[in-house]
């Protein structure tokens, strides 16, 4: 569903439940945000998401593997550790068993990196698959990363690159290199684990994963929830291999272009930068990285945590007080 739609379903539902009576649940029914998190105690949060999504690759067993990185993710984005998760599956009757096995044994060994477990789950027949998680995690109360905790001051650093809409796209055109869905599927399945757990080393406060609404889409989001103006240097976005070949030939999922409808009034671009580097600000992305908000003094520890994981990052942009628009992208 479009930014655009959602909001729109979304509207009538906002009166039914006043925050000011629900004073546990810390991320919910104020600002949108990645997962719901409810207050146990002083020491301990539930955290709760789910998420689900048609086949992005042709493998059963990294659909399944990416499906789950991608529902877990969002647990990592709040802060939060996985604790265990159940199926949720819409699969064609004509799918042979072994391709379903398949599915679920990407996804079950997913989890079980992530330290949770799978405890169940719930499958109905559709003729279009659909697969995915209902994730339960733990995090601290005061520990938290949220969308609205940006500072002015702040860096701002991306732990994926861009390119899984343009390359898996041009997969399901047979026009992308095997190299190139290769590493693309080997950057979804990768868990969000060593980042959050960097981000809380440094004692991030601002966090969220990059998805179906493209970096410019949740950077915009970070940016109004923490009524700041992020500014991003484009020449530092890291994007995987092919994707700004694919980008060029305007080879993008339909998310990306209602992705631009929606989120480009809230950006101002350098001027004469080409329309595919654009676009590609837009694409709407699969499991993708965390972008996270760091005092600059915290940046080295962040550095040393990802270092000490063996995982890279690249810092993409600062915060900025307020503007009139809430990204300015630069060269």
């Amino acid at each position: 569903m479009g930014p655009e739609t959602l909001a729109q379903v979304l509207r009538p539902l906002q009166e039914m439940f006043n925050e000011a009576d629900y004073p546990d649940l810390l991320i919910g029914l104020g600002v949108p945000d990645d997962a719901a998190v409810y207050r146990l105690d002083d020491e301990r949060a539930l955290v709760a998401t789910t998420d689900f999504f048609t086949p992005i690759v042709d493998d059963p067993y990294a659909y399944g593997a990416i499906a789950a990185a991608n529902a877990l993710s969002d647990v990592y984005a709040v802060g939060g550790r996985p604790l265990l998760a159940l199926n949720v599956a819409a699969l064609p009757a004509t799918l042979a068993p072994e391709t379903i096995a398949a599915i679920f044994r990407g996804g079950a060994e997913k989890v079980r990196e992530a330290g949770a477990v799978i405890a169940g789950g719930h499958s109905i027949q559709d003729n279009e698959p659909k697969v995915g998680l209902v994730v339960i995690g733990m995090a601290h109360p005061q520990q938290l990363l949220t969308k609205g905790a940006a500072a002015p001051g702040d860096v701002l650093v991306l732990t994926k690159p861009l390119g899984t809409g343009c390359i898996t796209t041009a997969a399901k055109a047979d026009r992308a290199a095997p190299e190139h869905i290769e590493e693309a599927t080997r950057w979804m399945c990768q868990l969000n684990r060593a980042a959050c757990e960097a981000a809380r080393c440094a004692s991030a406060r601002a966090a969220t994963d990059v998805t179906g609404f493209g970096l410019a889409g949740h950077a915009i989001e970070m940016a109004n929830a923490s009524r700041v103006t992020i500014r991003l240097q484009i020449e530092a976005i890291p994007l995987m291999d092919g994707a700004a070949d694919y980008a060029a030939q305007g080879i993008f999922p339909g998310g990306s272009a209602n992705n631009r409808r929606t989120f480009q009034p809230a950006v101002r671009i350098a001027p004469n930068l080409s329309e595919p580097k654009q676009m590609l600000l837009f694409d709407a992305q699969t499991s993708g990285g965390l972008l996270v908000s760091l005092p600059p003094e915290r940046l080295d520890v962040f550095t040393a945590e990802m270092d000490r994981a063996n995982e890279p990052w690249w810092q993409i942009g600062t915060v900025a007080d307020r503007e009139d628009v809430s990204i300015v992208v630069t060269r």
